[in-house]
């Protein structure tokens, strides 16, 4: 993956590309056609090789297929490679890392990963409440049905209130839930101070969705969180809260034995 990666980052096209979403997420074709100076196919190619290195996710609202730029990657080859730059490329690689993880606008965050395991296995580390207890260390109290209410239980801290309902549920292939409610005990448990608990605790509830796709013997997992209000703290606190976490998720599904068979 590192070598489609550079090999994309290579190309001038694609790079302006990448800045175009950097100033503006979730672009469609036609948005972008028209910021370059290229045929649409050309830039439906480019495109296409970005998506293929995991640069851009991309997600379908209706008819339209927006584009949004995806930190994985550019984590990956810091966390590998970063240490055996110069101290330039260092720089140059922590400013675009920089770019792609900026919160540039308060619509959907999106990011992919993709994980060495089965739909299956994936599937059951989302929603089986040993499962997220080894990497999140919560789990949510539901039937799974769309509609149904959910609890978050985070240690002693139970979470839960009107609209804070499963969304969709088809498994192995597409999961949405109501992102949950701000309590004080919530709060209090995380360390937010007055300021931030007054502010998350009028936001309106977001909705995160994973969609699971099977490639070869790995698992494309996208997660969209939407909703978010302008301005929204929890937007920006989840800009870094997720890739944490699918890290996290990903290690134990790859690199370790899960306690929960």
């Amino acid at each position: 993956m590192d070598d489609e990666v550079f090999r994309a980052l290579a190309d001038p096209s694609r790079r302006r590309l990448l800045d175009l979403l950097n100033l503006r997420n979730g672009q469609t074709l036609r948005e972008l056609c028209a910021e370059l100076d290229m045929a649409r196919q050309s830039v439906s190619k480019h495109l296409a090789v970005l998506e293929s290195a995991n640069l851009i996710s991309t997600v379908w609202r209706g008819r339209e297929k927006l584009h949004h730029l995806n930190a994985e990657p550019i984590n990956a080859i810091a966390d590998r490679w970063i240490h055996q730059y110069d101290r330039r490329r260092v720089q140059l690689f922590a400013d675009l890392k920089t770019a792609l993880e900026a919160d540039m606008s308060d619509h959907d965050f999106v990011y992919t990963t993709y994980i060495r395991t089965t739909p299956e296995r994936l599937w059951q580390a989302l929603t089986d409440p040993a499962f997220t207890e080894q990497y999140w260390q919560l789990h949510h109290e539901t039937d799974w049905k769309p509609g149904s209410p959910m609890v978050w239980h985070q240690g002693d801290v139970a979470i839960s209130g009107p609209g804070q309902v499963v969304v969709e549920h088809t498994p192995y292939t597409r999961l949405a839930y109501a992102w949950h409610h701000i309590t004080p005990e919530f709060a209090k448990a995380v360390g937010f101070d007055e300021a931030t608990y007054e502010r998350t605790s009028r936001e309106r509830l977001s909705t995160a969705t994973f969609e699971l796709e099977p490639v070869d013997d790995q698992v494309k997992l996208t997660v969209i969180h939407s909703g978010f209000e302008p301005g929204s703290t929890i937007r920006t606190m989840i800009q870094d809260g997720w890739p944490r976490l699918l890290a996290d998720l990903k290690s134990l599904l790859e690199t370790s034995v899960a306690t929960v068979q």
